[in-house]
C-alpha cells in the first residue's frame, strides 16, 4: 500500500519535549478516511501519555482534538467524501454491547483502540522515514492528529460547518464534549440544581458553561489559577473559591447553608479531590468522576456518607456520541451559549512545546496548533 511523507510532532521518550520531523504515513484502507489535519487542540491526556501517567508505547504519534479537510476517502466509506471538513473524535469498534447501546466511549476496546498504538489488528500506519521503516505508535485515539496527515474512520469523524472558522472545533472532539457533556448527558443535571467544579480548565469552564445552559444554580468553580476562576465567573460561575487561600469544604458549605452540592464534578485528577468531592455532596448528591490519576492511584471514601444516597460514577468523553452531541455543542455556539472560542489560543506547529508549558503554568487555557491553512 503507498504511503506518503508527512511531519509529525513525535513523543520520543517519557517527558522529553516533542520533536518535529517526517515520518511515513500508510495510505487509507477501505474504511479508513484520510484528513489533512489544519489545526489541533492539546489535551492533558497528550501530555500524561507523554509523560506516562497514563499507559501508551512510545515513540508515539499523539494528538486527538485534530481537525481538517478529507482528501481521500477508502471505497467502504459511504458518509464521508474529500473536500469535506470534519471534527476528529475518540474512537471505538462500533460492534460492542456497549457501542450498540449507544455508549461507545465505553467500549470493550476502548484502551487498545484509543491507547494501543496501532489499529484493533495489531497494525500501524506510521513509520519512521531513515530508520529502515521502523514502526512508530500511531492511531492515538484513532487519528494521531498532531501531524499534518491523520488517518481515522466514519466512527471518529464528524462534519464541520462551512461558515466557521475550522481551526476553532478540534477541542469539541474531546475535552469541550468532555466537560459539556458530563453535565449535561452524564449527570443531567437539572434546574436549580446545585453544582461544584473542580478544577476550572478546559475541561472545567466546559462544564461551567453546560451549568449555566442546565439553569444550575449555585454553580461553584474550583482552582488554584486566579485568571481561570476570573473567566469561570465570566462563563457562568455563580462563585469561585480559589483553593490555595480558601478552606473549600468549609466555603462551600457557606455558600449552601450547610447542605453541600447536589452535584460535583472531579477534574483535577488528585485523590484528595475526589474525598473532597464526596464530602461536600449533598444526601443523594453525586459525583462525576473525570479525572483520571495515575496508575493505581486510590482514594479514601468514608462508607458512613455514602449510605446517605450519596453516589460516585465514573465519565468518559462526557457520556457523549460525537456525530449527535459536537453539532448540538456547535449550535450552541452559534447562539451565543457555549462561547468556547474565549478559552483557545493560538500556536503554530513548530511551537508545539511553548504550547504545552503555557498550559501547564495557566497561562494558555486550551492550546490550538495551527498545522496547515485551508
Amino acid at each position: 500500500m503507498r504511503s506518503r511523507k508527512i511531519t509529525a510532532a513525535i513523543t520520543e521518550k517519557t517527558g522529553e519535549p516533542f520533536e518535529i520531523e517526517d515520518i511515513e504515513l500508510e495510505g487509507p484502507r477501505a474504511d479508513e478516511i484520510l484528513v489533512r489535519i489544519v489545526a489541533v487542540g492539546i489535551c492533558q491526556t497528550d501530555v500524561h501519555v507523554r509523560d506516562r501517567l497514563q499507559p501508551a508505547g512510545l515513540p508515539a504519534v499523539l494528538g486527538h482534538e485534530g481537525a481538517g479537510v478529507v482528501e481521500e476517502a477508502g471505497e467502504a466509506v459511504t458518509s464521508i467524501q474529500p473536500g469535506d471538513r470534519v471534527v476528529l473524535s475518540y474512537d471505538a469498534c462500533g460492534t460492542c454491547r456497549f457501542c450498540l447501546s449507544g455508549r461507545a466511549s465505553y467500549c470493550e476496546h476502548a484502551m487498545a483502540i484509543n491507547f494501543g498504538g496501532a489499529r484493533l489488528d495489531g497494525t500501524n500506519a506510521l513509520r519512521r522515514a531513515g530508520h529502515q521503516g521502523r514502526e512508530i505508535h500511531g492511531h492515538f485515539f484513532g487519528q494521531s492528529s498532531f501531524a499534518t496527515y491523520a488517518l481515522a474512520t466514519e466512527r471518529n469523524i464528524v462534519k464541520a460547518p462551512d461558515d466557521l472558522p475550522l481551526e476553532l472545533l478540534g477541542p469539541l472532539g474531546c475535552g469541550f464534549q468532555t466537560g459539556a457533556g458530563a453535565v449535561l448527558n452524564s449527570l443531567r443535571v437539572p434546574p436549580k440544581a446545585s453544582i461544584a467544579i473542580l478544577g476550572t480548565g478546559a475541561v472545567g469552564l466546559a462544564a461551567v458553561m453546560a451549568a449555566r445552559l442546565a439553569g444550575a444554580n449555585p454553580i461553584i468553580g474550583v482552582d488554584l489559577v486566579p485568571k481561570r476562576l476570573a473567566l469561570a465567573a465570566e462563563l457562568g460561575a455563580t462563585h469561585t473559591i480559589d483553593a490555595r487561600k480558601e478552606d473549600v469544604r468549609e466555603r462551600i458549605a457557606q455558600i449552601t447553608h450547610g447542605a453541600g452540592v447536589d452535584f460535583a464534578l472531579e477534574i483535577t485528577a488528585l485523590p484528595a479531590m475526589l474525598k473532597l468531592a464526596v464530602e461536600i455532596l449533598a444526601p443523594c448528591g453525586t459525583v462525576g468522576q473525570i479525572g483520571g490519576g495515575v496508575p493505581g492511584a486510590e482514594a479514601p471514601i468514608s462508607m458512613s456518607r455514602l449510605l446517605l444516597g450519596r453516589s460516585v460514577r465514573g465519565i468518559i468523553q462526557g457520556d457523549s456520541i460525537p456525530h449527535v452531541f459536537i453539532p448540538k455543542l456547535i449550535e450552541m455556539y452559534r447562539s451565543g451559549k457555549f462561547p468556547f472560542d474565549r478559552l483557545v489560543r493560538f500556536y503554530d506547529f513548530k511551537d508545539i512545546n511553548q504550547a504545552v508549558a503555557d498550559a501547564a503554568s495557566g497561562d494558555t487555557i486550551k492550546p490550538i496548533l495551527r498545522v496547515s491553512s485551508l
